[in-house]
């Protein structure tokens, strides 16, 4: 495929996708429960599944495809923005999340506590699109992203419309920044930077679920990134293309760092607490940049321990901050252990404890997910310290972040933006991460609701057989390497 056919086959995809949002997005209304099989009936309802399937194909198609031919970074970034522009003007797509943050950002904006509370208490005026596993929840993210929720609300009064298309524009600022910082990482990875770019922003995860769907997760991935960039252009004595600054302004690998240095370190701190103020799950790429911003090999033991308090304290300070101007202190901490939840098979730990719920009749699901929790802290320690050793610490960082959506109790499509925002510039391109995030680009219907939900059982089932079969495989890997040596 040629660019130029690439471009403008995804621009129908995308235009399609822009029709189904409006004759089925996620609607001012919300509709308690659905079955798909009435997504064909009505008026526009045979029309309305054409579309999306035929616009996520060709979206899908055409990303796939143009990891081969994008000839350029701006190249790539025209494309794109040329692809987000459909949708903006029509309802969210894939979910009706962003609802449940406009009634967040009311309740902050009116003074009430939204990690205290519900929306549905405290009285927001658009709770009827609120899904209802939302309406008696505390919030769950930082309060970074709070106050930029009540702060559209504050500037969109009482429009609904105004406030949907503000919090659209906080997760294009996201993108702006993974716009900016994936090159960068790329570059230092020896990644192609247009590939790098395309492979994350053309995705159809992130035009249907973060710009469409307006997920706080692209403002997350965007400050991810951006301090994960800062980091690495603040390591002096590592070879890349701010080592020679780095030299003649006196940095060495034994003399720890300078002034500029240690205001780059402090920068990628607190953007990274920028981070951990939207989503607490930012916190497991910390440890990481840690080692981006000062490799074991490249300092002495007291300069690496300089960096490390430089980063930490960086994103202490920030995270502080946002608590003391939210008003709300540490409580969003608190709020963060009673957040809203989905039983799925996307999440492998809870699709193992479905199964064995289907074969048994015991509920292993909180079990099952309390041991993925416990196998995702063991996983991020080892990598850690494996990275410590052997390098590669924003390869590392990537990873993490796929532990971290496979292991967590729960699974929503567009967390795969997570680790593909940092493994598409810093690692060479896995098929099995692109196609995971194909996949999950279907599991969806306009309106929000989720596949997964009416395929409980027998999804879990066919995740569950196939990890017993990836983990058989293992073992007899391993077995016969030890035979072989």
């Amino acid at each position: 495929m040629t660019p130029r056919l690439i471009r403008w086959g995804g621009l129908v995809g995308s235009v399609a996708t822009a029709g189904s949002a409006w004759l089925g997005g996620a609607g001012f209304e919300r509709v308690p429960s659905i079955n798909p099989v009435t997504l064909l009936s009505g008026q526009r309802g045979v029309l309305l599944p054409i579309l999306w399937v035929v616009g996520t194909a060709l979206l899908i198609t055409a990303w796939w495809y143009g990891r081969s031919v994008v000839p350029s970074v701006r190249w790539a970034l025209v494309t794109v923005g040329l692809w987000f522009l459909p949708v903006l003007p029509f309802l969210p797509l894939g979910s009706a999340d962003v609802y449940s943050y406009a009634c967040q950002g009311y309740v902050q904006h009116a003074g009430g506590d939204p990690y205290a509370t519900g929306v549905g208490e405290f009285g927001c005026p658009w709770l009827g699109s609120v899904a209802s596993s939302w309406v008696d929840s505390p919030a769950p993210y930082g309060p970074l992203f709070l106050l930029l929720a009540a702060g559209v609300v504050r500037v969109a009064g009482d429009s609904l419309g105004g406030v949907i298309a503000g919090l659209r524009v906080v997760a294009l600022a996201g993108l702006a920044l993974v716009a900016a910082g994936v090159p960068v990482l790329a570059r230092r990875c020896g990644i192609d930077p247009a590939r790098a770019v395309w492979v994350v922003l053309a995705c159809p995860l992130v035009l249907v679920h973060l710009v469409s769907g307006a997920h706080n997760d692209a403002l997350m991935i965007g400050l991810i990134v951006a301090g994960l960039a800062l980091a690495a252009t603040a390591s002096p004595g590592v070879a890349g293309p701010f080592s020679a600054a780095a030299t003649s302004a006196g940095l060495s690998p034994s003399a720890g760092f300078g002034g500029m240095a240690f205001v780059r370190l402090a920068a990628a701190g607190a953007v990274l607490g920028l981070a951990v103020g939207v989503k607490a799950t930012a916190i497991v790429v910390v440890p990481f940049a840690v080692l981006v911003a000062a490799p074991l090999r490249a300092y002495t033991g007291k300069a690496f321990l300089q960096t490390a308090g430089t980063v930490v304290g960086g994103l202490l300070v920030s995270t502080a901050l946002l608590s003391l101007v939210s008003g709300r202190g540490i409580g969003w901490v608190a709020g963060l252990l009673r957040s809203g939840d989905s039983v799925t098979w996307g999440s492998p730990s809870t699709a193992v404890g479905l199964t064995i719920k289907a074969l048994t009749g015991y509920d292993a699901v909180p079990v099952t997910r309390l041991i993925g929790v416990g196998v995702l802290a063991v996983f991020l320690v080892v990598l850690w310290w494996r990275t410590f050793r052997a390098g590669g610490a924003l390869g590392g960082a990537g990873l993490a972040l796929a532990a971290t959506v496979l292991c967590a109790p729960v699974f929503h499509p567009w967390y795969a933006t997570w680790p593909l925002a940092v493994l598409a510039a810093v690692r060479k391109e896995s098929r099995v991460v692109l196609g995971l995030c194909a996949f999950a680009a279907t599991l969806t219907t306009p309106a929000g609701y989720n596949w997964a939900l009416y395929t409980r059982i027998p999804g879990a089932i066919i995740v569950t057989s196939a990890l017993v079969v990836l983990a058989v495989a293992g073992v007899r890997r391993r077995l016969a390497r030890r035979v072989t040596a």
